[in-house]
């Protein structure tokens, strides 16, 4: 990457982060915390926890296709403001009421899609893969870090305290935007980051896709609903002060990421994705299971954490890649935004009707509707066929008329390793769907329809 490129990355980077890290740093303490909160019951702080996720489902598209219309910037201005003004609500609310309207506006602010088509803007074709990755370490660094920081903020400053310091941070946020990242001359349409409304349908019939959509729907429903039961049980049940309960989550993720990374290794090499994948899930189910004799013991509490976020960061790591390679070429964008979508889904309804069912059956009620929808999603994996292992290639064209892309097409897909072909020709750009163990990009030199060295 250039000095523009890094610029850009790392500034959209670390907006990606502030972001979920304020979204997430309520979670591990909020059902502590907001007991005290006017109207409170389970049910509504369990709404309250997973609100933000239907705002954010609802309007991640929209906010992308409009950026189109009015501007990249001027939207995730727009988005922050209002993530700013959530915080600032819930922040000096005193009713369970006012919170829930604070964390619904906190997800109005739907700007992962606008940052994704600046992101696109402003890099090259070659160069968005590793943008793209860059950005997914930042939202996974930030979950890891809001579950320290919130236990340590709530403790000083309270419940208002976390929600006003998410202000802020959306205001740090609001300056990167502001004077750190470039403001692109033109938009630029990539099927890599970007949603289009010719290709949903496509996507939303593939049942390839839906079934990782599912997995994510369920894998953000579990952990939403994680968050309702366990740190009371440390609290109340093992005697661990809601102020000390950084360490214990610092411990447990910091382990159980190193002891995944092989997992993810096992897969990505070893072409094993299917067996890892299930495995990770029926490891997620065993850990989840776990929960219902936690009470007993700190030490064994500890172990099943450790196997619930090492199965937990092995799928949220695994499934934007499987999403990527199983998206049709020129649709990754598409696939991306449903996929958001579903997740943010998952997110409400786990904290919805996991709060429901602790106000009505307790903490096993919770734990064994999680195990449930784990049961299931482990079923709809198994059943799916294995994973391909394809990757995107992008391939920039020469300037030529509309009947001239026939041949261009014929004569891409005749490639070995080549599995699928499209070509936007008002963006003179061919999105191919390779097996890179069977592709030599090399062949591509011998077209004289191709931009020699504008391949990626």
């Amino acid at each position: 990457m250039n000095t523009l490129e890094k610029r850009s990355v790392f500034a959209l980077a670390s907006v990606y982060a502030i972001r979920m890290l304020g979204l997430f740093m309520i979670m591990p303490v909020f059902m502590l915390l907001g007991d005290s909160l006017e109207g409170a019951t389970p049910a509504l702080l369990g709404f309250a926890i997973g609100a933000y996720g239907l705002s954010q489902a609802l309007l991640q598209i929209p906010f992308g296709f409009l950026s189109d219309r009015v501007g990249r910037k001027r939207m995730i201005y727009i988005g922050l403001v209002l993530f700013a003004a959530g915080s600032i609500l819930a922040g000096s609310a005193d009713s369970i009421y006012v919170v829930i309207a604070g964390r619904i506006l906190q997800g109005a602010g739907a700007i992962a899609s606008v940052l994704m088509a600046l992101l696109s803007d402003l890099t090259r074709e070659e160069e968005r893969t590793k943008a793209m990755a860059t950005v997914g370490i930042s939202i996974g660094l930030s979950f890891s870090v809001s579950l320290v920081l919130g236990p340590l903020v709530g403790s000083v400053w309270g419940l208002s305290g976390i929600f006003y310091a998410t202000g802020v941070l959306a205001m740090i946020a609001l300056f990167i935007v502001s004077r750190v990242v470039p403001t692109p001359h033109q938009h630029k349409v990539s099927a890599d980051t970007h949603p289009a409304k010719a290709m949903l349908g496509k996507v939303l019939s593939d049942k390839r896709l839906l079934r990782l959509d599912f997995g994510i729907f369920v894998l953000h429903l579990v952990l939403t609903s994680l968050f309702l039961v366990f740190p009371s049980v440390l609290q109340n049940q093992l005697g661990l002060a809601s102020g000390s309960h950084w360490w214990f989550y610092l411990s447990v993720m910091v382990t159980s990421f190193f002891a995944m990374v092989p997992f993810i290794i096992i897969g990505e090499k070893k072409r094993m994705m299917k067996p890892v994948l299930g495995g990770a899930i029926a490891l997620l189910a065993m850990a989840t299971a776990g929960l219902s004799g936690v009470s007993d013991s700190l030490a064994f509490a500890w172990v099943v954490m450790f196997f619930f976020f090492m199965a937990f960061n092995l799928l949220e790591a695994s499934l934007p890649s499987l999403i990527s390679k199983e998206a049709p070429a020129a649709s990754k964008g598409t696939a991306m935004g449903v996929y958001s979508t579903s997740q943010f889904m998952g997110a409400f309804l786990g904290g919805a009707f996991g709060g429901y069912l602790l106000q009505q059956v307790g903490i096993d009620g919770v734990v064994w509707f999680m195990v449930a929808a784990l049961g299931l999603w482990l079923l709809v994996a198994l059943t799916m066929p294995a994973p391909g292992h394809t990757s995107g290639f992008v391939v920039q064209l020469r300037d030529m008329v509309g009947n001239q892309y026939d041949d261009v097409d014929g004569s891409l897909r005749r490639l070995p390793g080549v599995q699928d072909v499209v070509i936007i020709e008002n963006a003179s750009t061919a999105y191919l769907k390779v097996d890179r163990q069977h592709f030599d990009e090399a062949l591509l030199a011998d077209f004289p329809f191709v931009r020699q060295g504008s391949s990626s």
